[in-house]
């Protein structure tokens, strides 16, 4: 992987990021491939595709409307970038720590595995 595509693979999770912190899960998808695999922290795969990821955060930000996860550190390495962020449901709400390992393919997300 050169240097120009860790760095957009870099861009690609911000945006995502930050579409998700404005609660946009359109916005979000766009980032997300078709068939985007999303697993839980014991491993196990929780989405399928990019219609089971919408699914899931549209729940969530129904949930949880001023839910926002903020960045903590940020690696990259070839395909794969890793986001350590702090989630806070809401002010005074459950917050806790999360690990996002973000792969890429074609220039989308093509699976997210969640460590916690």
């Amino acid at each position: 992987m050169s240097e120009s595509t860790s760095s957009l693979n870099i861009g690609i999770a911000q945006k995502q990021l930050d579409a998700y912190n404005a609660q946009d899960v359109e916005a979000m998808m766009a980032f997300y491939a078709p068939d985007c695999v999303v697993a839980a922290p014991d491993g196990s795969i929780t989405e399928r595709s990019r219609a089971e990821i919408h699914a899931r955060y549209t729940k969530a930000f129904t949930a949880f409307p001023q839910n926002k996860a903020n960045l903590r550190n940020r690696i990259a390495v070839g395909g794969t970038v890793v986001d350590h962020e702090h989630v806070v449901r809401a002010p005074g709400g459950e917050e806790f720590e999360i690990i996002a390992i973000y792969s890429f393919k074609d220039g989308l997300i093509s699976r997210v595995d969640f460590a916690k």
